[in-house]
């Protein structure tokens, strides 16, 4: 999550040194982020066999429901706390129970967050790591149990995603504060320079795509992967589940400048250009071979480019968001060719397109950033060296500490992912994976007993009057 430096407008409403504008503008985002996980359910729901098309929306949704929860507990205070309160002590690598239950999270502000309340702050980083949690159930499709995932999930959420978010965002995270974290990180000048992330490339991404390769690592493959091919059962479910993505994705990236300013603008802004790009690129790549423009390959782009343009959203111009677009629709592509070489089972390809998404987002933000992006949200420009740009600007750097922060990110998600799992899959009650006549059955009907489609077979009566013995069966009601 980007700071803000700038200072209150006096011509905006605002009370008690909080801008009102902001704050509704905020919320608003938290609403439009909250759509994207039932759009992240339809999306792996299209993308999966029509047996386990519900099992991938009940997900989706009740991993919401659980990491709302662990939130409120503890989860914003170990992602967001700040020390104490003369900002003179605190870890570079995990929040304290400052907040714990939200206690004191109301009308005050954080500093990583001065335009707004902190409870509105809080609401909208809750739909971050809600999605995120969500997100890692598309590398185990159609074999994973219910329970256990939510189990794991709400642990993974307290063990790999708070402390990542916190390096990454809070005032004191040592990613955040490269550039003094041997002295002591205090989030303020010479510090406050480090790895730049504006919207989630390491935390949501990189994340979420290393835990879903460690858990289909885990789980196993699917029965019949190799000699059976798995086909997505509902484009159009895909389609919508893009759409409403997309959507959402306008305040995901330009709600992280956390005021309603022009660099919220640039930030919506880059993000469509470079998923307009993404979600051409994927499919002409494999027009070169398939001389067919695939609507999978439409969708997995645009979702590919979400995710690379995310952490650069608020760093880079219009021009180098159609550059990260593209690379992401081509890069993503072929990383999600080359599960089948290496022998794992990525069903709905997370890892490959939000791991290595992600990755890649947040290198090219090293390469790609510049200076005056930021001083898009009112910072004075006598104080844009808290943010020197990338390689483009000339600071050669940036690049390094990106690629330090998503490895460090990447082997911590999948080694704490594959040691919880390990751990909650030999809990008695707790096996991960679905037994095999539940996996033939699907998990709608073995996991959930409901289906999202009731598929009978088609018993013909004819109308009142009707030519019942036509071969054309005029008149005739399919029921």
């Amino acid at each position: 999550m980007a700071t803000t430096n700038s200072t209150i407008d006096p011509f905006l409403p605002s009370l008690g040194g909080l801008d009102q504008t902001s704050n509704g503008f905020l919320l608003w985002g938290a609403a439009l982020v909250f759509v994207m996980t039932p759009g992240l359910g339809f999306f792996y729901s299209g993308m999966s066999r029509s047996k386990n098309a519900l099992t991938m929306i009940m997900l989706c949704m009740a991993a919401m429901c659980v990491i709302s929860i662990q939130w409120v507990i503890f989860g914003f205070s170990l992602a967001f706390s700040e020390g104490s309160q003369a900002f003179s002590s605190g870890s570079v690598f995990i929040g304290d129970a400052a907040h714990f239950g939200l206690t004191g999270v109301g009308f005050d502000a954080l500093r990583i967050a001065p335009a707004v309340s902190a409870i509105t702050f809080c609401i909208y980083q809750m739909q971050f790591a809600t999605i995120t949690g969500a997100l890692i159930f598309g590398s185990v499709a159609e074999r994973v149990r219910i329970i256990p995932a939510l189990i794991f999930i709400f642990c993974w959420t307290t063990v790999i995603y708070d402390p990542i978010a916190y390096w990454t965002w809070s005032w004191r995270g040592w990613i955040r504060n490269f550039s003094c974290i041997s002295t002591g990180a205090d989030g303020t000048a010479p510090c406050g320079t480090g790895g730049l992330d504006f919207a989630g490339g390491g935390p949501v991404h990189i994340a979420s795509g290393f835990a879903g390769l460690a858990y289909c690592i885990i789980l196993g493959k699917r029965r019949r992967v190799g000699t059976e091919e798995f086909k997505p059962h509902n484009l159009a479910n895909v389609f919508l589940g893009t759409a409403l993505l997309w959507f959402g994705w306008f305040a995901f990236n330009g709600g992280s400048a956390v005021a309603g300013t022009a660099r919220a603008a640039m930030a919506g802004a880059v993000t469509h250009i470079a998923t307009a790009t993404g979600a051409l690129a994927w499919p002409l790549t494999d027009y070169v071979v398939s001389r067919k423009m695939s609507g999978l390959g439409f969708c997995s782009g645009a979702v590919a480019a979400l995710v690379a343009i995310t952490p650069a959203s608020g760093f880079v111009a219009p021009w180098a968001a159609i550059i990260i677009g593209a690379a992401a629709g081509i890069v993503c592509n072929f990383a999600c060719r080359i599960k089948g070489f290496f022998g794992f089972d990525d069903a709905l390809d997370a890892w490959g397109v939000h791991g290595i998404g992600g990755f890649l987002g947040n290198v090219l933000t090293g390469v790609l950033a510049q200076r005056w992006i930021p001083t898009l949200d009112g910072t004075n420009s006598d104080t844009v060296t808290i943010v020197p740009g990338g390689a483009v600007d000339g600071h050669w750097v940036q690049i390094g500490w990106q690629v330090a922060g998503s490895t460090a990110i990447a082997v911590y998600s999948f080694v704490g992912s594959f040691i919880l799992l390990t751990i909650i899959n030999y809990i008695p009650g707790l096996k991960l994976r679905v037994d095999e006549d539940d996996e033939i059955l699907g998990g709608d009907l073995g996991e959930m007993g409901e289906v999202a489609y009731e598929l009978v077979s088609s018993i013909v009566e004819p109308y009142p009057g009707s030519n019942a013995g036509s071969p054309k069966m005029e008149g005739a009601v399919v029921v």
